[in-house]
């Protein structure tokens, strides 16, 4: 039975003894505590012949285990006793096997499960066990070596690539990005896909309804309807006079039904279902022609910046994607590389969901896509959230000459999460623990909660401040001054890149309600052309110290150019706003030469110099075309 203590021969247990006191002889050279041995209650009563724990074996044992015999340790004897000696002993040694649980010997030293070092009762460390100083978090009293700042050697000059001392329009900007090639090959396979489509009733697009046709989506950016009826709506709550003058409803439909970017007779629709089909086929062309523009008309500067952008779209597709942490969670995704300062997309592609083939990681094989050294240059400072952070990442882009900064995840491969020094609970805002490995420098800074960098650029921490409301033992706010570490200082200041384009594209986005999902990217490389071509009319006005309008004023005057070289509008004008109880309507010339800034007349649509002054519409007073009164008696005025 447990916990009664078994009786054994006194031969034993004086043999047990001698052999734990020689043991005890050999296990002092290593320990300093060995007078406070685990086993002195037991060696108490070896000489009362009680076994000594019992308990320590479990419930549950082998009926056949038998143990070890052991031979113990003799003084020296005669010749004559030796034969007759070694048979008692082997008598008395030799256990025989029991169906009871048979009694065992505590262990010398750490028992099992026991922890090491101070939880094991003081017992002082092994120097293999203690880190050395310079694997544990350090503390700001600790001065960081600064690491070897890059050599900044883009490939072309930082900044547009336009000619000096040209003056380019609104729309000549708008046409690098969109060029005549790109809106041709757009027209042909446009009109390819409405004659196949709907050959009845379809008719022809010409260049100038292309033209007309992205004046009126850039002008749906700038003013939104609930449909897009609307727009062409004649009540008095939806009164805009401009849709109608630059094109017909029916004619903006018409066209958006045939709007095609790929060729829609292309081998690659054979192949969906096969391993050569291509997900991104029906927007090829233009897609990589903007990529192209993109790269060509402009030149990052030393900060620069990769991440995520959503195109909102609800299509079913296979291509689009959820992410609950984005303003658009639903849509398709595209990885950016934009200019930090600017915000000019740079260079991007679209992803294809979780077929692509990965090497070592999306967000690994992301960043080493993008970073294209041979067309950017060396000495680049790239920018990256934590989805892409990692200690291997840094260490690759330093091998083509490329810093990195960013924050990391606390489980990412890597990170140095069980070295000892690390901030406790009881830190204040402000405090910084660093540990550098080589050329990548981990900082952990305590805010409002814990914020992890790395970085290959920054010392671990510096001068850097910022201000802090806190609350005080008394319970009064208070603004003060915090240690930042460098890394978090310019993370804040230079990651905003990717953001600054997708908030100067969400301000004016052009339509995209439709229900096809190519039609998607085509109106968000619009904006893409868009807010590239706003960014270096910028740069152009800034050289020239001219006073820079605004994206809106920018967008607006586009519209309008747009308009001028579009198509004629067939639609009918809308009816003007209602003169005023008791005014005059009298003819008059707005225009002094009968053949230069002639108007077309809202009735007949010839041209004319004469408006209504009440009115101020454009009617013809001539002898075989009296379209003023006419017009008058028609609307009652």
């Amino acid at each position: 039975m447990f916990g009664v203590k078994n009786k054994i021969t006194a031969e034993q247990a004086a043999a047990l003894l001698l052999e734990l006191q020689q043991e005890d002889e050999l296990s002092s050279l290593d320990s300093e505590d060995s007078g406070d041995s685990v086993d002195s209650e037991a060696e108490e009563d070896f000489p009362n012949g009680w076994d000594p724990d019992p308990d320590l074996e479990p419930v549950e044992s082998d009926s056949d285990w038998q143990p070890e015999a052991k031979r113990a340790r003799q003084t020296p004897r005669s010749p004559d006793e030796e034969g007759e000696e070694e048979e008692e002993e082997e008598e008395e040694l030799e256990f025989q096997p029991s169906t009871s649980t048979p009694p065992t010997r505590r262990r010398r030293g750490r028992p099992r499960g026991r922890p090491r070092g101070r939880a094991a009762g003081g017992r002082r460390s092994t120097p293999e066990q203690s880190p050395a100083p310079g694997d544990a978090w350090q503390g700001t009293d600790v001065e960081d070596v600064p690491p070897r700042q890059p050599i900044f050697r883009p490939a072309r000059t930082p900044g547009n690539q336009l000619a000096g001392g040209s003056q380019y329009s609104v729309l000549q900007l708008f046409q690098l990005f969109m060029s005549n090639e790109t809106l041709q090959g757009l027209l042909n396979n446009s009109n390819k896909f409405g004659e196949a489509d709907h050959p009845e009733t379809f008719e022809k697009i010409t260049m100038p309804d292309m033209m007309s046709y992205l004046a009126m989506i850039v002008y749906m950016g700038l003013i939104t309807t609930p449909t897009i009826n609307d727009y062409w709506r004649r009540s008095e709550l939806y009164t805009f006079s401009f849709p109608s003058s630059v094109m017909s409803g029916r004619r903006f439909r018409a066209i958006s039904r045939a709007i095609h970017i790929s060729d829609p007779d292309a081998a690659n629709d054979l192949k969906r279902g096969t391993a050569g089909y291509d997900r991104l086929g029906k927007i090829k062309p233009m897609y990589d022609e903007i990529k192209k523009a993109c790269m060509a008309n402009y030149h990052p500067r030393q900060c620069v910046a990769i991440d995520e952008r959503m195109v909102a779209s609800k299509a079913r597709n296979g291509l689009r994607q959820y992410m609950k942490s984005k303003p658009v969670k639903w849509g398709y995704k595209l990885f950016v590389l934009a200019d930090s300062t600017s915000g000019y997309t740079w260079d991007f592609f679209v992803y294809k969901g979780k077929g692509s083939p990965i090497v070592k990681g999306l967000g690994y094989d992301t960043v080493m896509r993008l970073v294209n050294t041979p067309v950017m240059g060396t000495g680049y400072k790239l920018f990256v959230d934590n989805f892409y952070t990692s200690p291997e990442l840094f260490r690759d882009l330093l091998q083509k000459k490329i810093w990195a900064c960013g924050p990391i995840r606390r489980h990412q491969s890597g990170f140095p999460k069980d070295r000892p020094g690390r901030l406790d609970r009881r830190a204040p805002r402000g405090a910084i623990r660093w540990i550098r490995e080589g050329p990548v420098v981990f900082v952990q800074w305590r805010d409002t909660r814990d914020v992890l960098m790395c970085s290959t650029i920054h010392a671990a921490h510096g001068e850097d401040t910022v201000q802090r409301r806190i609350k005080g033992a008394d319970g009064r706010w208070s603004v003060q001054d915090l240690s930042i570490p460098p890394a978090i200082k310019d993370y804040n200041k230079y990651m905003g890149g990717v953001d600054l384009s997708d908030a100067l594209i969400g301000y004016y986005t052009i339509l995209n309600k439709t229900e096809k999902w190519y039609r998607s990217f085509l109106f968000h490389f619009v904006d893409i052309a868009v807010v590239n071509a706003f960014i270096l009319y910028k740069e152009l006005a800034t050289a020239r110290k001219e006073k820079v309008m605004s994206q809106k004023t920018f967008r607006e005057t586009l519209v309008l150019e747009l308009k001028a070289v579009g198509s004629t509008s067939n639609a009918h004008p809308m009816p003007p706003p209602p003169a005023p109880p008791g005014a005059s309507h009298k003819p008059v010339h707005f225009c002094l030469d009968s053949h230069l800034g002639r108007r077309r007349c809202v009735h007949c649509g010839l041209k004319t110099t004469v408006k209504c002054s009440s009115c101020d519409v454009c009617l013809c007073f001539v002898i075989s075309r009296d379209c003023f009164n006419a017009w008058h008696t028609l609307n009652n005025l």
